[in-house]
């Protein structure tokens, strides 16, 4: 069962994100964790592109712990910043790259193409669909979290 934390938090952030035509959706454990996988977040995982990263920021600033900047890893690069509300970390990442085999950076999703809608406590809620989670964890070499969303898909 997830923390009830997250949906007073996620209904701070939707509300603030709907209102303003920002597009986005939820990433990671809490993204998997509203379509009914068994998974327990710990944090929340925003993805948007990168005018929607600096117009969270904005939107949310009393809760920056670190501001919005491209931020390049050996794996990923995003227009990457850090929201705490209520004591739960919110990751927001900016047109999210992924380095490809060759070495170069992969194009960023195209949300609008990837995202779904999920009613969670009352609430629409936009998630990348679970494919694009499986194939990007995969990419990114986490095969734990992959074969928990094939067993999702495949259910």
């Amino acid at each position: 069962m997830v923390d009830s934390r997250f949906f007073s938090i996620l209904r701070t952030v939707s509300l603030q994100l709907n209102e303003n035509n920002v597009q986005w959706a939820l990433v990671g454990s809490l993204g998997m964790a509203v379509r009914g996988m068994p998974i327990e977040p710990n944090d929340i995982d925003i993805i948007t592109d990168k005018a929607g990263a600096y117009e969270i920021e904005r939107l949310l600033s009393q809760f920056v712990k670190r501001r919005v900047a491209l931020r390049t890893s050996e794996r990923i690069q995003s227009y990457f910043g850090i929201l705490e509300i209520e004591g739960v970390k919110v990751e927001i990442m900016g047109d999210l790259q992924i380095k490809l085999a060759d070495g170069s950076w992969g194009d960023p999703p195209d949300l609008r193409q990837h995202k779904q809608t999920v009613q969670v406590d009352e609430m629409s809620v936009p998630v990348l669909n679970p494919e694009w989670e499986y194939q990007t964890s995969l990419k990114l070499g986490r095969e734990k979290k992959a074969e928990m969303v094939k067993t999702y898909l495949l259910r």
